[in-house]
């Protein structure tokens, strides 16, 4: 499916990103019931159960897509900004696309993060960067046709801080 800007490499992401939610509510309701049996309190089970979940069905299929082979020959940019200066030569809907994507890889992670281990945005953006260069590292080492960019790396991260900043209210009120 070859859509605007990639959109259709995302149909695939976001159906199976859909599905999983029935498949995260279960694991977390089993979490949670596992938890508070053993001790936990039930809140505080619940709490940790669907930020964790939540993570994962947030956050695999992003990455599923981002280290999904293309029949590319793969490229690198180490230069910061030098990525994205080279994405507005195509066309403003491919280049939201591009940057929307690469701010949702961690948002999961990063709205539910603080949440869940009451760290600071800041640990978030550090977490995030570190997942993110490990991707945009194994897209290289494996050879898979994509292109692995420092620019991709300051998005992800950014995109989790961004989302750490939405959740404020929610781990500010612990």
């Amino acid at each position: 499916m070859d859509l605007v800007g990639g959109l259709g490499r995302w149909v695939p992401t976001i159906a199976v990103s859909l599905l999983a939610l029935p498949v995260g509510a279960l694991a977390a309701w089993w979490l949670a019931e596992v938890r508070s049996r053993g001790g936990m309190a039930r809140a505080d089970a619940w709490r940790t159960a669907l930020t964790e979940t939540g993570i994962v069905v947030g956050t695999v299929p992003w990455v599923v897509l981002i280290l999904t082979p293309l029949p590319a020959h793969g490229l690198v940019f180490l230069v910061p900004f030098s990525d994205l200066s080279s994405q507005l030569e195509h066309p403003p809907l491919w280049v939201f696309y591009q940057v929307t994507g690469n701010l949702l890889v961690f948002a999961a992670f990063g709205f539910l993060a603080p949440i869940r281990w009451r760290i600071r945005p800041l640990w978030v953006i550090a977490i995030a960067a570190a997942g993110s260069i490990t991707v945009e590292t194994l897209q290289w080492a494996l050879m898979l046709g994509r292109v692995a960019s420092v620019d991709d790396v300051l998005l992800n991260a950014a995109g989790a801080g961004l989302a750490a900043q939405c959740s404020r209210r929610l781990w500010k009120a612990r």
